[in-house]
């Protein structure tokens, strides 16, 4: 989250920056990335209609599909890779229960 922050952080100095000489911003208006979010969700319909044509349903389209394109991978704290890589290392056999 916290690279998120800073670009937003970066992008709001920018804009003031620009502001305080009268420059135009070179990026595109806000129609154009009404535009691109568009383009991100109807990407998604033509897996949706093969999801809801199958089968066997078993795998969450919006986990699966949405959320890894739309989102991207989304940052994680060194603490919280370390506990995964180590859980994964220690397989099932670690004596940890898991509820479901």
């Amino acid at each position: 989250m916290k690279p998120y922050l800073v670009s937003l952080a970066v992008g709001l100095l920018v804009g003031v920056i620009y502001a305080l000489f009268n420059v135009r911003s070179p990026a595109p208006p806000v129609i154009a990335l009404v535009g691109l979010l568009g383009i991100l969700v109807g990407e998604q319909i033509p897996p949706l209609i093969k999801h809801s044509l199958k089968t066997d349903k078993t795998a969450s389209w919006l986990h699966d599909q949405v959320k890894p394109h739309v989102f991207g991978q989304l940052p994680q704290c060194k603490e919280a890779q370390m506990r995964l890589a180590a859980s994964a290392a220690a397989g099932p056999a670690s004596g940890e229960r898991r509820h479901g």
